[in-house]
């Protein structure tokens, strides 16, 4: 009574506490169905600086707004984010599908300080359908369990099978929704305390699963050690919500303890299992063992190895192959349930009452047949009345009467079989029908474990060896035919860990007395064989050798592929003669399978070889930094590498399978006509090539002749080596060479010219104050000689004022470099040049950005580069009646380096004069208009080596009557930290209404 008030209470409590989570799970589904909250899909954790994003999916709203792992996230929309919480609750004022602006703090890849920026990211729902899969484990769980417990409430564990079930529903199906109401809180308890029960209630299951011996009855205690751990992490979950800042950082931590415990314990189980396996002598015992300890294992490790492990570590994974990992998980409660319900522990029950039929069967059977042969002989004998018919009619009465019985005998006993002996007929149904099915695997090494897993399932055998056959060469060049173990199952593990020590010689039925099969007695005592086969059949311990034949590939009959070896069967008997066919049938099959998986593994293996090959040489072509392609004898493109692509501005999509001349500028065409008929290679040197985009490439053009394996032209391959960057750099090396080579001159002609000058100037200027007071009182002498003297004077301060160009632009000496700021420099230019150019009626505006980066250089030597790019631009808007002169300064490159722009809507340059810019003494001002400045034709030698001084680049544009633009760039000296770069249009804003009028 008192067991059974236990077993209705146990069964009342699983009942409410099962309809309990069943209808918690649909409630906390149902309201993660109606809160869907705004997501980035980027982790984070709490530092002192704000949120680091420390890991960045591929995929996610994140990634595609161009955040990276280790940035900052200081504010969302400008408002400081130092928690979790604030983050998420910011978040959700945004909404769903609404653009955040992210404010974060990125350190640069090269180095310095962090940078503050704004990145804009679009929020999307979260992405729940983990949760989903989650669930559904969780109903394959509960399931699982329910089945179970209704099949086998009886069976040894089967109520600590289902707890385990139940805890683990509870544990994948309740998840929190951020809600945060009753229900939620409910749940998120709920799943804190499956969390921590779930392993321990696992590890205890592998430790007492199968029947308790006396000593481990008496340390029953131990396994409530099992639980004191996840007391200790129930426990901190409950701290960490109540009386503990719960902050991300915190939570993530103590999710990393939850699941480093869970996975210690499942593999500790595993381990168990395993172990158990191994030392467990009894048959029915090992048999359960070896589906929980297989089930533990296909578990364990591909959810430690992807999931828990970069989970601890912080590693992205592919959301699919998580998934898969998780989706392992159902491998436990399926392979638990098999041991539980197909290996039960009573079966005594079920031998006895097939015993009991069996034998009232055949005393029915046995009772039938004779009184059947009485009654045939009664009729015989009152029938029949001579002596002699009736001795006649009785022999012909039993032997009809036996006649008739048999074919009823054998219905009856496939009757009884069916309802008794039902699995068995099945297996052996199945592999006929597996043999049938043989053909049409591929796969060699899945071929033979099939078989080897089939065979003492159907035939109830407990060892299976497949041996195949191999060619070896002999020394002498002969080729031989051995068997290895390639499969097998009940072998001892030495013979297992050890095939090739075999020596199966024996195993040779290609000569023409050998039989369909080998039959054994005594694998220990086959005295027949020479002594090395006899230790490796002793060591096999099998008794059936059966041939599995296939035809040859050259020549006729049949030869042996592989042999199947076949022990007893689990009751010590001997295979019958019905086995026996069988098996032969089947062995028929398995040689045409196997010989067809081996050619398929062999064709298999030169495909992949053949891909192998040919991806290489694609990856060759792919990976060069030279633009290839190849056109067969039509003309017609076949192949475009990568750097065509990009090279020539065409999609690989878009050249492929089409003529040259719909690809290619006439120019080309022009050219490779021309060296068609040419044999050999040909090579285009400096050739023009213009691009679909309307820029000019300079490349080297080969042309070759593409040729098969017997040297026949199937079309021609074309390499282009762009060489545009190369002529740029040689134009400019010689534009360097030639502005040095001057420089020397300059400086050597400067040198010698100045002094004579300076006594040329000093003498007039003696003789001019000599005139003067000698010609005080005569009017028409200074009348005629003063304005000769001031012609001379101002000649020579004009000889020597080239001269000091000349010596500026050629000067080696060192310049004091510091901080400049460009605006500031900007600025003064424009108060300097104020008279010059509103008398001009010139309006020059300034467009300056804040925040600019600061640069290394000399104030003065940058001032001098801005007058005379602005005096340039203002002689070039002398014809027009009103000009502008724009100034603007940006900072791209996100601060690391500066940028300043001096454009004007003058008459501009010709390309003839762009070209010549840089040279010394090259002026177009040698007859200037009114309001024009004569040049020297060195203002813009003197600037390109002052900009090249400092580091920068100069570049000009222009358009003959729409103006130039000058674009000078210098690197900063360091980004700025907290200020966001602005300018105008593209660039950003600017000072607005910083427009001089000058």
């Amino acid at each position: 009574m008192k067991n059974g008030a236990q077993t209705r209470l146990l069964a009342l409590l699983l009942a409410i506490i099962t309809l309990a989570a069943a209808g918690l799970a649909i409630a906390n589904l149902v309201q993660e169905g109606t809160y869907v909250p705004p997501t980035d899909g980027a982790p984070k954790i709490e530092v002192r600086s704000g949120l680091e994003i420390y890991m960045v999916p591929a995929g996610t709203p994140a990634d595609r707004a161009g955040l990276r792992a280790g940035d900052i996230l200081t504010a969302i929309n400008d408002v400081p984010t130092p928690r979790m919480a604030v983050a998420e609750r910011l978040l959700e004022a945004s909404g769903i599908w609404s653009k955040a602006k992210y404010t974060v703090l990125r350190h640069p890849r090269a180095g310095g300080p962090p940078a503050s920026i704004d990145i804009s990211i679009i929020l999307e729902p979260a992405d729940r359908t983990d949760h989903q899969v989650m669930r559904l484990i969780a109903l394959v769980y509960l399931a699982i369990g329910l089945y179970v417990l209704f099949r086998r409430w009886t069976a040894p564990k089967s109520t600590h099978f289902y707890v385990f079930c139940l805890v683990s529903f509870i544990l994948y199906a309740f998840k929190y929704t951020a809600v945060f109401d009753g229900l939620d809180l409910t749940v998120l308890t709920a799943n804190f305390i499956a969390a921590a029960l779930q392993p321990a209630l696992f590890l205890h299951f592998a430790l007492s699963f199968t029947g308790e011996s006396e000593t481990r009855r008496r340390h029953r205690w131990v396994h409530a050690l099992l639980y004191i751990p996840g007391a200790v992490l129930a426990t901190l979950r409950f701290l960490s919500l109540e009386y503990w800042s719960p902050t991300q950082r915190l939570q993530h931590r103590l999710d990393k303890i939850d699941y480093a415990y869970l996975a210690t314990y499942y593999i500790l189980a595993a381990v168990v299992f395993w172990v158990r396996y191994l030392t467990e002598r009894r048959p029915l015992e090992r048999q359960q063992l070896k589906w929980l300890s297989r089930g533990t294992v296909l578990t364990t490790l591909p959810f430690t190895a992807i999931y828990v492990v970069p989970f601890l570590f912080d590693w992205s994974v592919p959301r699919n192959l998580t998934n898969l990992a998780v989706f392992a998980l159902i491998l436990l409660p399926l392979t638990f349930s098999w041991a539980i319900v197909r290996y039960r522990l009573m079966d005594v029950d079920l031998i006895f009452k097939r015993g009991v039929t069996y034998t009232l069967v055949t005393a029915a059977l046995v009772g039938s047949y004779f009184g059947l042969i009485a009654l045939a002989a009664e009729v015989v004998h009152n029938q029949v009345k001579s002596e002699r018919l009736r001795d006649w009619g009785l022999i012909l009465a039993v032997i009809v009467t036996g006649l008739v019985f048999d074919p009823l005998k054998r219905m009856v006993q496939g009757h009884v079989d069916r309802i008794f002996d039902r699995k068995k007929i099945d297996y052996r149904t199945s592999l006929v029908e597996f043999g049938k099915e043989l053909n049409a695997q591929t796969d060699l090494r899945a071929l033979i474990d099939s078989i080897v897993e089939r065979l003492p399932e159907t035939l109830l055998v407990t060892r299976v060896a497949v041996f195949l056959a191999q060619e070896y060469r002999t020394p002498r060049g002969r080729v031989e035919t051995r068997f290895t173990l390639a499969g097998s199952h009940g072998l001892s593990q030495q013979v297992a860990s050890a095939p090739e020590s075999l020596d199966l010689g024996f195993l040779d039925f290609d000569r023409r007395d050998s039989g369909t099969h080998l039959f054994f007695e005594n694998a220990q005592a086959v005295l027949r064989l020479p002594e090395s086969e006899r230790r490796a059949a002793s060591a096999l311990d099998l008794n059936y050798f059966v041939p599995c034949r296939a035809a040859r590939h050259e020549g006729s009959g049949l030869s042996t592929i592989a042999v199947l070896g076949l022990g007893r069967t689990g009751d010590g008997d001997f295979l019958s003669s019905e086995d026996m066919e069988l098996l032969e049938s089947l062995a028929g099959y398995t040689g045409i399978a196997i010989q067809n998986a081996q050619l398929y593994q062999r064709l298999e293996q030169k495909i992949t070889d053949f891909e192998r090959l040919r991806d290489f040489n694609e990856n060759i072509v792919e990976s060069i930094n030279i633009g290839v392609f190849a056109v067969d004898l039509e003309d017609c493109i076949e192949s475009w590498n990568a750097q065509m692509e990009v090279m020539y501005a065409t999609a690989r999509a878009d050249a492929l399978r089409k003529p040259l001349n719909e690809v290619f500028p006439p120019e080309f065409l022009t050219e490779f006509d021309r060296v068609r008929d040419e044999q050999g290679t040909s090579t285009l040197y400096k050739f023009r090539l213009p691009t679909p985009t309307g820029e000019a490439r300079i490349a080297n053009i080969t042309i070759a002749p593409l040729l098969n394996r017997d040297f026949q032209a199937v079309g021609r391959i074309i390499i282009v080596d762009d060489i545009s960057d190369r002529v740029n750099m040689e134009t400019q090396l010689t534009q360097a060479e030639k502005l040095s080579s001057i420089g020397l001159l300059a400086a050597g002609v400067a040198h010698e010219v100045n002094t004579p000058l300076a006594v040329i100037s000093s003498y007039a200027q003696m003789l001019n104050k000599q005139l003067s007071s000698h010609l005080a009182q005569d009017e028409n002498g200074r009348a005629r000689l003063q304005p000769v003297l001031d012609k001379i004077i101002q000649q020579t301060f004009r000889a020597s004022e080239i001269a000091n160009g000349l010596l500026n632009f050629s000067r080696m000496g060192t310049t004091d470099f510091s901080r400049t700021d460009v605006n500031a420099t900007v600025r003064e230019t424009v108060m300097l040049l104020e008279h010059p150019m509103r008398s001009a009626g010139i309006t020059v505006t300034t467009e300056l950005a804040e925040g600019l980066p600061v640069v290394n250089g000399n104030r003065g030597k940058l001032q001098q580069v801005l007058v005379n790019l602005v005096l340039n631009a203002k002689d070039a808007l002398q014809e027009k009646s009103r000009g502008t002169v724009r100034i603007v300064t940006t900072a791209p490159s996100n601060g690391q380096s500066v940028e300043i722009r001096v454009e004007d809507d003058g008459c501009g340059m010709s390309a003839e004069v762009m070209r010549r810019i840089y040279d010394p003494f090259f002026t177009t001002k040698l007859a200037p208009k009114d309001g024009q400045r004569k040049g020297t034709g060195l203002g813009m030698a003197v600037t390109y080596g002052i900009v090249q001084e400092h580091s920068g680049t100069i570049e000009v544009s222009s358009s003959v009557g729409e103006g130039t633009v000058f674009r000078l760039e210098f690197p900063a000296l360091d980004a700025p930290s907290r200020t966001e770069l602005r300018a105008t249009g593209p660039e950003g804003n600017t000072e607005e209404g910083k427009v001089v009028h000058v």
